[in-house]
């Protein structure tokens, strides 16, 4: 009887995980296919569309109280056709301010540095050069601009899908989070993992989203 039980028992749970299992499948598929389309979409705009849209962008980020306050910032160097933030070192509100990098370390981790030297980085983007740069530790940092393949209204956000900013934004514990993009790279609604990182507010060409708290 004790062993009918536990065959019974056994049969109940395996729909369930099978059922959770397909779950994540169409999770995961929905995913990659979301970072697929926009990222040939981000890609798809011309280069006087690019550098237009992140001006307007970059006015955006440079016009926010979080900025505004903000005295050492975490940005990204733009590759594959992302948003650049090249003009919001000469912003005018960027007067005084700190930038600082990411830097992969590993395969899992990444750290932030004020450049002294540039080297080119893991996947094409270009880098500190360790040894040359000072390295910032998170808890100094007030904002960080995340880049991202895809975002929606709630702030849930996309990234390339190596998991270096979800693991190393937890650790940015005094920092505002947002996110630069195009519109081009909204969705309705983004499949979100439990691991993944939201931000508080989004900067495109053409409005600011800001994650209801």
């Amino acid at each position: 009887m004790t062993s009918d039980k536990y065959a019974v028992g056994a049969l109940i749970e395996r729909p369930h995980e099978e059922r959770n299992q397909m779950a994540e499948t169409n999770r995961s598929e929905e995913r990659a296919k979301i970072r697929k389309e926009k990222k040939q979409a981000r890609s798809s705009l011309t280069t006087a569309e690019r550098e237009e849209k992140s001006a307007k962008a970059v006015d955006r980020i440079a016009a926010s109280e979080a900025f505004s306050a903000a005295n050492t910032v975490m940005i990204y160097n733009h590759v594959g056709g992302e948003l650049s933030l090249d003009s919001l070192l000469t912003h005018p509100a960027a007067a005084g301010k700190r930038f600082c990098y990411p830097l992969v370390v590993s395969k899992t981790e990444m750290i932030a540095m004020v450049p002294g030297a540039w080297k080119p980085g893991a996947y094409g983007i270009r880098e500190p050069v360790r040894e040359l740069s000072e390295e910032v530790p998170p808890e100094e940092i007030d904002l960080v601009v995340c880049p991202g393949t895809a975002f929606d209204p709630a702030c849930n956000r996309m990234g390339m899908g190596g998991g270096y900013y979800d693991r190393y934004l937890p650790r940015c514990v005094n920092a505002h989070i947002v996110m630069a993009a195009f519109e081009i790279q909204k969705v309705d609604r983004l499949p979100v993992d439990p691991w993944d990182q939201s931000v508080e507010m989004v900067f495109t060409e053409a409005a600011v989203y800001q994650k209801e708290m």
